[in-house]
């Protein structure tokens, strides 16, 4: 843990000198498209790519493509696995993740940004017997985004979902909200609140109390995002003994051409 803070104040001191951005903090040049498990409205713009790799507990890292190929549309494809970081053997999820996103209502001065689309990417561990994520993905979901000029940049977030992994028969539609508050020119801080109603049931893996996440994103260099993110601080998961797991986030954008 010491080690990645290190790294993270180290990757600030140097942007500092480059004077590049990445989606974080005010002079931000890339939309964000989420938060950390939710959802926004945001797109990535047309002919760009960016690239992402979470890396998180129990040695699960998760990468992904997307693409911006039409104004306010874009679609990616991600894959990931267990006990990649550390020894033993590796376990592969079943399948790679789908993902698609339409944004259709920009933001104006009284209206939010809305956006509709797919995400089969859930998170962690993989339960075959359950055919689920530890974090289930979003599947199916409409998400809303408003900005406001606070001292920098505050944004806030709301996303309605419907996943596809309901063989624990909590099949109920799910509601998310988040925030993003911007802290200088470079760094921002996320939050966010997972209502995980498709996810407490007595054989989810849920408790009922919902997940709590936040983060730290720095632009590091041009189109280059690192972050830190502590996931269920309010150790909602039976299966969890441990709240605040910690992950790390890496983010790169590039136009294609």
């Amino acid at each position: 843990m010491n080690r990645i803070v290190k790294l993270l104040i180290i990757s600030v001191f140097f942007s500092t000198i480059i004077f590049a951005q990445g989606t974080a903090g005010t002079n931000a040049k890339f939309e964000y498209r989420s938060l950390i498990d939710i959802q926004t409205a945001g797109i990535l713009e047309k002919g760009y790519v960016g690239v992402g790799i979470d890396v998180m507990p129990k040695g699960v890292v998760i990468s992904g493509i997307e693409v911006g190929v039409f104004n306010n549309f874009s679609f990616g494809i991600s894959y990931g696995a267990v006990n990649v970081i550390g020894s033993g053997n590796v376990d592969f999820y079943p399948l790679p993740g789908v993902y698609a996103k339409a944004r259709v209502v920009d933001e104006v001065e009284m209206m939010p940004a809305i956006a509709i689309g797919f995400d089969s990417q859930g998170k962690g561990e993989y339960y075959d017997g359950l055919n689920r994520y530890q974090i289930k993905s979003p599947g199916f979901f409409v998400a809303a985004s408003k900005n406001y000029e606070l001292l920098g940049y505050f944004s806030i977030h709301a996303m309605l979902n419907f996943t596809l992994e309901r063989d624990d028969n909590d099949k109920d539609l799910n509601f998310a909200i988040g925030a993003e508050k911007t802290i200088g020119s470079k760094v921002s801080f996320y939050a966010e609140y997972d209502f995980a109603l498709n996810d407490n049931n007595p054989l989810s893996l849920g408790d009922g109390k919902g997940y709590l996440n936040m983060g730290l994103r720095w632009s590091v260099a041009e189109g280059f995002t690192l972050g830190l993110d502590l996931h269920d601080l309010l150790s909602n998961q039976k299966i969890n003994t441990f709240s605040a797991d910690r992950a790390l986030f890496v983010e790169y954008i590039a136009p294609i051409f």
